[in-house]
């Protein structure tokens, strides 16, 4: 059983001052209202509505958090981190004052949040490094301690000569970034790349050495 299986909803804040307590690692999944995230995120922990998607991009204003844990040897729960659902970026029809609660939100969140563990950027392989997935790329400089995973979602609709240029394209750009940046491709209705992704976000809670 993955780690990820015990995802279970948390709490759900529409400002900062409503985050829960920090503590436990926390792993966030950002990207475009059309990325894939909340896909991403249900295929990650094997549960069709953990994650909600809204049709409407910039609709939901939530920072959803969803807790992990495993079961002991004395079998009991023990509580071992957060993903993290960030609101969808990116909405063409939004007026400026979402925009604005999106940036300060979603903003305030990567630059404040010390339990940060890692960033997931999930972007659309057939449209990647949108201005907005730039922009959280660039604002991640901010904290050059933190991980990020670049996943390139919807990659089962690229032919295998454009799975190629896109990794390539990611990778680097990676490059100009250094280390902490790994990429993958991925495809949330397929459910390609999960082992990958799991291992990836073991090691940043630390439930995972890097020759596991």
């Amino acid at each position: 059983m993955s780690i990820f299986d015990s995802a279970r909803f948390l709490i759900s804040a529409a400002k900062l001052q409503g985050l829960p307590p920090e503590g436990l690692p926390e792993i966030a999944f950002a990207g475009r209202s059309n990325a894939g995230k909340s896909t991403t995120i249900n295929v990650l922990t094997r549960q069709t509505r953990l994650a909600f998607a809204s049709k409407t991009p910039g609709r939901t204003q939530l920072v959803n958090f969803f807790l992990l844990s495993r079961k002991t040897a004395s079998g009991e729960r023990e509580e071992v981190g957060h993903l993290v659902d960030l609101p969808g970026y990116g909405f063409a029809k939004a007026n400026e004052s979402v925009r604005q609660t999106w940036s300060s939100l979603v903003g305030g969140y990567i630059a404040q949040r010390a339990s940060l563990a890692g960033l997931v950027v999930v972007m659309d392989a057939r449209r990647p490094f949108m201005p907005t997935d730039e922009w959280l790329i660039e604002f991640m400089k901010e904290r050059p301690n933190v991980p990020m995973h670049w996943l390139l979602n919807k990659a089962d609709q690229l032919k295998n000569m454009e799975r190629r240029r896109t990794l390539d394209l990611a990778l680097r750009r990676a490059a100009e970034i250094g280390p902490r940046v790994s990429v993958q491709l991925f495809s949330g209705m397929k459910r390609e790349g999960v082992p990958e992704l799991a291992a990836t976000l073991e090691g940043w809670l630390g439930l995972r050495t890097p020759e596991s």
